[in-house]
């Protein structure tokens, strides 16, 4: 954890973040997952940095400052900055057909699928096609195969269907097609490096590996299947842009402080103000008929989450956006209090448990603001 001063400097509370770190400590202490990070920016510096528990529960091995932690679907507001990137540098439009930059899409009726349409998971194809398990994931041409040839469940633009795996390959696939590098080159050369998150991989440098943590089944996981091959190197080096993310809290906490901060942090730019503004305001509401709940979208991001410690509707503007990944993790920032936060556990649980451990940590976070 940082030092008094700091805390002092960024307006919080030292008395409530002594209260945070007990609740971070606690939820280990009780169980609920065997190891955690998490890290808190606010006013553009770093306040809270935690670490603890164990890394791999059979092995007894510690969490370590340095260690990683796979993101699943905290993963997917990275790759829809690279589209932010490109949209600010007038390379797409919002309602460009995915086809237009990428022909072979068009198969099946998906000519009429917009960019929009897959940052707000209304694209209509939601469902991972079976023929692509998690060992062709870094076979990109296949993915890329995979996703032309994928026949849509729902008409384009009408139905709110999450989509785990295909956002990211449509959206890297994309990305490819307008700029010419891979979606994990593009991250690393136009947002990660700059901002100096050199703990953070979309597609794991294999010599890196030991540095990752387990994920965890706890006793109500209610989706294993999540489990045994995101334990896998295999996938740590493979290239998913929606769920393949391994970071450590800091470093993702970090990239939500640029955007908190209106897309620049430490006098390093990523986005126009005006970028954040126009893809962290609402654009679409609706039930999910993946998640079956009802879910604020923006472009890429996920609005007024109570995961996120979100309580109320903050309306059109710059309320709170960020990211859950599946029974693990949240991500989030809220610029009207100056808040950037990452907390990542490696304990799989279902909903019921899994929503208010997060929440608990984000509403002590912000009950340490000043």
């Amino acid at each position: 954890m940082t030092t008094t001063t700091v805390l002092e400097e960024v307006e919080m509370d030292p008395a409530a973040v002594q209260d945070l770190e007990n609740l971070f400590r606690r939820q280990i202490d009780q169980g609920l997952h065997p190891g955690a990070g998490l890290a808190v920016y606010r006013h553009g510096r770093l306040a809270v940095d935690l670490w603890g528990g164990l890394a791999d529960d059979a092995g007894g091995t510690p969490v370590a400052a340095d260690t990683m932690f796979i993101l699943y679907s905290s993963t997917k507001p990275l790759a829809a900055a690279c589209l932010h990137v490109l949209w600010e540098r007038g390379q797409l439009n919002w309602d460009d057909t995915v086809a237009q930059h990428w022909p072979e899409f068009a198969k099946h009726g998906k000519d009429t699928v917009t960019v929009r349409h897959v940052l707000t998971h209304r694209g209509g194809f939601p469902e991972t096609p079976p023929e692509l398990s998690w060992d062709r994931w870094q076979d990109w041409d296949y993915v890329v195969e995979c996703m032309e040839d994928i026949i849509p469940d729902y008409p384009a633009g009408q139905i709110m269907a999450y989509h785990p795996r295909n956002f990211g390959w449509v959206i890297g696939e994309l990305v490819r097609r307008i700029d010419g590098r891979h979606i994990g080159v593009f991250l690393r050369e136009e947002i990660l490096d700059p901002l100096g998150l050199h703990d953070g991989y979309v597609g794991l440098p294999p010599e890196l590996e030991p540095r990752v943590s387990r994920i965890h089944a706890m006793e109500d996981c209610d989706r294993p299947g999540m489990i045994r091959p995101y334990n896998r190197p295999e996938v740590h080096q493979a290239v998913h842009p929606a769920g393949g993310g391994i970071f450590t809290a800091r470093d993702l906490a970090r990239f939500y402080a640029m955007m908190c901060n209106g897309g620049e942090l430490d006098g390093v730019r990523i986005l126009k103000p005006e970028t954040v503004a126009e893809v962290t305001r609402l654009d679409s509401e609706a039930n999910d008929f993946s998640l079956g709940t009802r879910m604020r979208r923006s472009l890429g991001l996920v609005l007024d989450d109570s995961r996120m410690g979100a309580t109320t509707n903050a309306g059109d503007g710059l309320g709170t956006f960020g990211h859950g990944g599946a029974g693990t993790s949240v991500g989030w920032a809220d610029p009207g209090m100056g808040l950037a936060v990452a907390y990542i556990t490696n304990g799989f649980r279902a909903s019921a448990t899994n929503n208010p451990r997060l929440a608990a940590i984000s509403r002590a976070v912000r009950a340490a603001c000043r």
